[in-house]
């Protein structure tokens, strides 16, 4: 439990969603370790306020399904190289988080019992309350879904309260911030018009999910250092999207 000094949270339970290129740092590809120790620390920080720990990192900086089927793979083997990468990240997240004293665990929705646990709900469930954070790898096991859709549907399933997804800039824009100087930062938009406008939040199907089950997204930036920790302490720059 927190002690008197902790600052209070906004949420009890979170999922926490990162791609695969957030664990790249300056480099081209793969995993960069001074990166994944400080996006662990970031996560040990919002542990240690009491907050449960859900994450989903994407594989992208190893493998991509969608571009490996782009380059004439068949689409269902491209997809499961890329679940393989995201296993990958989840045991190198799962090292970082273990060296600074936070119990974890990687949670495969594809069966490899050496290396990760096989998806149980009610098991994923006992061991949040245990107050370990549960990586959730391997997307949902199937091709043709995203990391973004896998994130939504464990959030669910976890009974979390939010989806915060870490990425380099600190919310949703009208425009790509990166390449648009005049792009325009929304503090809370909808779910529609997510869908609607075709912003670049998550995948369709992830941001339908969400709505259905009137799950807030929380989009921030991931390279802010105390980023994560702000959110949960009602502070910082953030997009919500809601119904």
């Amino acid at each position: 439990m927190p002690d008197s000094d902790t600052p209070r949270t906004t949420f009890r339970r979170v999922m926490l969603k990162i791609s695969g290129e957030a664990l790249m740092g300056d480099t081209a590809y793969g995993l960069h370790p001074p990166t994944v120790e400080r996006i662990a620390r970031e996560v040990k920080v919002v542990h240690d306020m009491g907050v449960e720990i859900c994450m989903v990192i994407g594989g992208g900086n190893i493998f991509r399904g969608l571009s490996g089927s782009a380059q004439g793979m068949e689409r269902t083997t491209a997809d499961y190289m890329g679940m393989l990468a995201t296993v990958m990240n989840a045991l190198a997240m799962q090292s970082a988080l273990e060296e600074l004293g936070v119990f974890c665990r990687v949670i495969s929705a594809i069966r490899m019992d050496e290396v990760a646990e096989p998806y149980i709900r009610r098991r994923a469930v006992r061991h949040l309350e245990k107050k370990r954070v549960c990586i959730f790898a391997a997307g949902t096991g199937n091709p043709y879904f995203t990391t973004d859709t896998a994130a939504t549907l464990r959030a669910n399933e976890m009974a979390c309260e939010a989806i915060l997804k870490g990425t380099k800039v600190d919310g949703v824009y009208d425009k790509d911030p990166m390449t648009n100087a005049d792009a325009v930062r929304y503090d809370r938009i909808s779910y529609d018009d997510v869908l609607a406008k075709h912003l670049q939040v998550m995948d369709a199907s992830a941001i339908a999910l969400a709505r259905d089950n009137n799950l807030p997204i929380i989009v921030f930036s991931l390279d802010e250092p105390g980023g994560f920790r702000g959110i949960l302490a009602g502070e910082g720059t953030y997009t919500t999207v809601h119904a």
